[in-house]
């Protein structure tokens, strides 16, 4: 018996070729995509290519689609967060994620200069010195309060593109960058404007009765000057006095963000009642008027600081407390802390605003022709306060000090007429005019529903004390 060694089937080379390109490229999709339709390519690798006609048959099967992924849908099999990132790595979402700018905050804290603030951002002192060039309106930037927020956009290269800030509840400010400069923008809100009533008695101080009343500092202030030329405030407060204020209350959805013009006031002192009405004339002046129609405003107010302690009278023998002699004090001594303001007593024109030998540091005020007023031992002078100045009554002239013969921090107060040294304290001021005659029925449709509130007001608010 004759045996014949076995030999492998002969395939034309082209069919070799064609069968090894197939196995390359079912390599290749196993690389690129190990984790999709694996068992489905094995099958594929374990076919018998034992024909021409098989291989054939599986050439002319679309290879391509075992080696090609579906078309892709991501909300079938990619998760949210996958499907978030991949959004992100298209062009246009990764355009768009750069061009976003980068908000930063920065709380003023004590110490802090605008320099600082914007180092904490990562802004060059470069980027200050551009800010506070760009406009005058721009400097204001630089007078932080510690509290303020400042809110920071940067550009994709980490340059300020805007910067806003809430100066008060009713103001802020914005600066944003245009070309190579930066446009400032200043917002006010307009708050709603209604009157509201206080009323306080006096058990210590006017501050104390006057802000347990409610009222603000400020309030405050410009009630002690409505009545400032008849009641001196250092001096002639009691306990039992008493004041009532009708005033402008601001609110913005309800909260109080600030407070106007005292529209109508009474102060009680020593049982002698003086009202106030504020009025503004047809040429759009405004100023304090008695109910019947008699100006508040004097030639003079009564004292030139606000507040202050008398120290000394007006005496024609007493005894110097440096030179110990006795000799006439033509003035009055207001004592109060180094630096409080001193205000001019009345129009007038100044003639001397330096030294003058034991007064020190002195103001001497014209005012007109009969009248002058005198102030030393100041610490300095006010802006603006020179020899041949003019100034107005209740502007700042100066401040409390001791230079020249003082002993402590006070103001020497001197006041003549024709020449004369007279007691300021005693003398009967001179009236300003009252409403004009023209204007005065206008004045009364104002002040007589005022007057009304204010009495309401009153004996409504005893009435519920006495419950």
């Amino acid at each position: 018996m004759t045996y014949s060694k076995s030999k492998a089937p002969l395939y034309p080379k082209s069919h070799l070729l064609a069968a090894s390109g197939v196995a390359a490229l079912l390599s290749l999709a196993l690389l690129v995509f190990p984790s999709r339709e694996v068992e489905a390519k094995k099958t594929f690798l374990d076919l018998r290519l034992d024909t021409a006609a098989e291989l054939a048959t599986v050439r002319e099967e679309p290879l391509v689609g075992l080696l090609v992924e579906p078309p892709f849908n991501p909300t079938e099999t990619t998760s949210e967060p996958e499907l978030q990132s991949l959004l992100l790595e298209s062009p246009e979402a990764a355009e768009a994620a750069e061009a976003k700018p980068l908000s930063k905050e920065v709380v003023v804290a004590n110490g802090d200069t605008l320099s600082t603030v914007f180092a904490k951002v990562g802004l060059p002192q470069a980027a200050v010195h551009d800010v506070l060039a760009s406009s005058k309106e721009a400097k204001q930037l630089a007078r932080l309060k510690v509290g303020q927020r400042l809110e920071f956009e940067l550009d994709e290269q980490g340059n300020l593109a805007q910067l806003r800030s809430q100066l008060n509840k009713l103001e802020s400010v914005q600066l944003e960058r245009s070309g190579t400069s930066y446009v400032f923008k200043k917002e006010q809100l307009k708050p709603d404007v209604s009157t509201a009533y206080a009323y306080g008695r006096i058990e210590s101080s006017l501050f104390l009765a006057a802000k347990k009343a409610g009222l603000t500092h400020n309030l405050t202030m410009d009630l002690a000057n409505v009545f400032g030329y008849d009641i001196d405030f250092a001096m002639d407060i009691r306990k039992g006095d008493s004041f009532e204020v009708i005033y402008e209350e601001k609110t913005i959805a309800g909260d109080r963000v600030g407070t106007g013009n005292i529209l109508a006031a009474r102060f009680t002192n020593r049982g002698k009642s003086y009202t106030a009405v504020r009025y503004t004339n047809k040429q759009g002046n405004s100023s304090y008027y008695t109910a019947d129609g008699q100006s508040m405003r004097k030639a003079f107010i009564r004292t030139p600081v606000d507040f202050a302690r008398i120290s000394s009278r007006f005496s024609n023998g007493r005894k110097h407390p440096i030179l110990n002699k006795i000799r006439a004090h033509k003035g009055v001594d207001y004592a109060a802390a180094r630096g409080t303001p001193i205000k001019s007593a009345g129009d007038g024109k100044v003639l001397l605003a330096g030294r003058k030998g034991g007064y020190g540091n002195t103001v001497v005020i014209q005012h007109g022709n009969r009248y002058r007023t005198l102030y030393a031992h100041m610490q300095g002078f006010a802006k603006g306060v020179r020899n041949g100045s003019s100034v107005k009554q209740g502007q700042i002239i100066g401040y409390i000090g001791t230079t020249g013969l003082s002993t402590g921090p006070h103001l020497h107060y001197e006041f003549q007429v024709d020449g004369v040294h007279v007691d300021p304290l005693g003398l009967k001021l001179p009236m300003a005019d009252p409403i004009a005659k023209n204007e005065k029925q206008r004045f009364i449709q104002l002040s007589t529903p005022l007057m009304a509130r204010m009495d309401e007001e009153r004996t409504t608010m005893l009435a519920m004390k006495n419950e």
